[in-house]
């Protein structure tokens, strides 16, 4: 396992994470989820990556209780705040200085923890402001509940606001959790060039495009049994984007470049996202151990420029990269 730095600090993090959306507390029984968390630190993976609202607080506690046997120094531990959980009353979501201050003494409960490594904002919220939800978090941080700050899904006018007025309350804004896969890649154009210039990095969700990239979905066949595309609750609505035979059939082109490198067309994928420099990890989720060990292998992998020329060529039209999705991203409505 290889490890890079996050943003502009000394913090180091594995270059694959593991993450738990839709998996733990949901999708897979809690023995299988701690068989996978076993299987990322057997692996060498130390960094994992939550949030309170997936699965309404319960992924947070599967994770707290499958992590809290090991040495709480080695392990780094994200959760994110903003989404509506418990009876989503009309203060239970957002950004407001109420909802985070409570919110992560939630967290911090649920993951067994006196502090989270790093706090995150999980959207932008338009209904608060700014100064009072980087005011919280500065707070958060005064007090040892959270070691760093970072955002997700933030575009690049909203990360500038809000690094610029964390430097001014004296703590810094270090990461941005975006969606960034080969053929999602609408960060490209705005909000790498300005995270670069305030020391922010990605922590990327999706690197295989909710498993498409990884080859399984065939053009003009059924969708696999068991697959995300067939369960509703787990990710359908997100899969079915990227379900049509063009891009299907332009991505079992990838399976020849990926044996090239020795690599499964999943590894290729994950191995892509970590080629830019701005990225310092990739979140990988798991419903099987196996998963874990197999999508480790693509950390350390370097892509030649060749190959990875070839691999936009294959993509071509398919590849997503409208920077306006990006602001598309935080809800224009409250939730509660």
């Amino acid at each position: 396992m290889q490890f890079r730095y996050l943003g502009n600090s000394g913090f180091k993090i594995s270059e694959i994470t593991y993450g738990n959306w839709l998996t733990h507390g949901s999708q897979i029984e809690n023995e299988t989820a701690a068989a996978c968390v076993r299987a990322a630190l057997d692996a060498g993976i130390t960094t994992f990556d939550t949030a309170d609202v997936y699965a309404n607080t319960a992924a947070e506690t599967v994770l707290g209780e499958t992590l809290k046997g090991e040495r709480r120094q080695s392990l780094e531990i994200f959760t994110k705040v903003f989404g509506a959980t418990g009876p989503k009353g009309h203060n239970d979501v957002g950004l407001s200085r109420k909802h985070i201050l409570e919110s992560i003494d939630g967290s911090l409960t649920r993951l067994q923890t006196d502090y989270v490594d790093l706090y995150q904002a999980h959207r932008f919220d338009f209904f608060t402001p700014l100064e009072e939800t980087m005011q919280a978090f500065a707070d958060i941080v005064r007090q040892g509940k959270a070691l760093y700050i970072g955002v997700s899904e933030w575009t690049a006018d909203q990360l500038r606001a809000g690094h610029a007025l964390a430097k001014d309350l004296g703590f810094q804004l270090i990461s941005n959790q975006p969606e960034y896969s080969a053929l999602w890649r609408v960060i490209e154009a705005e909000v790498v060039p300005t995270s670069k210039e305030l020391g922010i990095s990605q922590i990327v969700w999706s690197p295989v495009a909710q498993g498409v990239l990884t080859g399984k979905y065939l053009p003009g066949a059924p969708l696999p049994e068991g697959s995300r595309a067939t369960d509703e609750k787990g990710g359908a609505g997100a899969v079915k984007r990227w379900l049509t035979d063009d891009v299907l059939t332009r991505v079992q082109q990838l399976a020849p470049i990926a044996q090239e490198l020795g690599l499964t067309p999943a590894q290729l994928a994950v191995a892509w996202v970590l080629q830019n420099d701005n990225v310092a990890t990739a979140i990988i989720g798991a419903s099987r151990p196996e998963q874990v060990v197999e999508n480790v292998k693509a950390s350390g992998v370097t892509i030649p420029a060749e190959l990875l020329g070839r691999i936009d060529e294959v993509l071509g039209g398919a590849v997503e990269r409208d920077a306006a999705h990006t602001a598309t991203r935080s809800p224009q409505h409250r939730e509660a």
